[in-house]
């Protein structure tokens, strides 16, 4: 059976690409999308800053054809700040619209945006009515179990948001406390599911990190689909790696080396399109250890790849790398 968000068809267990500040960008989600992701989420947009046409705010709103279905993720602490970012994302043309309130980052929690607002549930369902209200596109939520282990309300927070009108849920097994640290728990994911009142796909997110690990908790909770953020950094192959296992299951062989340098030039090649040869540069620079992880001998490379300031210097580099490491077998 299909899983939907309104009238858009996600497949029968959809892979998302969560939403990640710095890194979550175009030519990153171009990779994983081309490598199996089903659901694509722009990083999360600060309301403030689309409304003061901040240009690092209005950047993150280009999205391409190709990704679809996408969705703009905003968040924000004041209600009518959202409401009117919820307009201007709308222009945009995303497919929906998701709100963060699962950041847990000090500077976005202190003002009550991303993961703060879990302290103060009756505003978060305020928020998200207004927002719902302000749209005609379908609005999602990527949140957390609570606050706190004394405030883990998912089973009613998520009830409540289907109340007001999201169209869709994904859940972060841990609270903001907890950070990313410990391990994600996945059984209050699955209460959420299991409400019978819940009649919304429900996504769970949380260390999964491999083919085994999705399939378990597929099969374990019962979830409409899983989202999938850290694992993915460095490793967009991880989707596809997913989908073969669920279908067969069996394991696909690792990316070769060829493979990782031809991703990784592709990548550096995409920035530099879209944000220029300066930042294109810069912002590649933290996927390099990733794509070249548990290399014996690496460093020295490592080195070069991060601190090069010209682009020929770097694709000067990944041919030397092809060069030596080409034949390195991954296990």
């Amino acid at each position: 059976m299909s899983v939907k968000i309104g009238n858009i068809d996600l497949g029968g267990f959809p892979l998302l690409l969560a939403p990640m500040e710095d890194v979550s960008d175009p030519p990153f989600r171009a990779l994983c999308k081309k490598n199996g992701a089903d659901v694509m989420f722009t990083e999360f947009i600060s309301s403030e800053g689309l409304i003061r046409d901040a240009t690092k705010s209005v950047q993150k709103l280009d999205i391409f054809e190709y990704e679809r279905p996408i969705a703009i993720q905003i968040f924000g602490h004041d209600i009518e700040s959202m409401k009117e970012s919820t307009r201007i994302c709308e222009k945009a043309n995303p497919d929906f619209i998701d709100i963060n309130y699962g950041c847990p980052v000090k500077k976005v929690t202190c003002k009550g945006a991303g993961s703060g607002i879990l302290k103060d549930i009756p505003k978060m369902v305020s928020m998200t009515r207004e927002i719902v209200k302000s749209t005609k596109l379908p609005v999602t939520v990527k949140t957390r179990l609570g606050w706190d282990d004394e405030s883990k309300h998912i089973v009613d927070v998520a009830e409540r948001l289907q109340d007001v009108g999201i169209q869709a849920i994904s859940i972060h097994g841990r609270t903001r406390k907890q950070m990313y640290k410990g391990e994600a728990d996945w059984s209050l994911i699955a209460d959420v599911k299991n409400n019978q009142r819940m009649n919304i796909p429900v996504f769970g997110n949380g260390d999964v990190d491999s083919p085994e690990m999705a399939k378990h908790k597929r099969d374990t909770y019962g979830i409409d689909g899983i989202m999938i953020g850290r694992a993915a950094i460095g490793y967009p192959w991880i989707f596809n790696e997913i989908k073969h296992y669920l279908k067969t299951n069996e394991l696909l062989a690792k990316p070769s080396m060829s493979q990782r340098i031809a991703l990784c030039r592709e990548h550096l090649e995409f920035s530099l399109r879209w944000k220029g040869p300066i930042l294109g540069v810069v912002e590649t620079r933290r996927h390099y250890t990733n794509y070249f992880k548990h290399i014996p001998d690496f460093k020295e490379y490592r080195m070069r790849l991060v601190t090069a300031t010209q682009v020929e210097d770097l694709f000067q580099i990944l041919d030397e790398v092809e060069q030596i490491f080409g034949d390195y077998q991954f296990q």
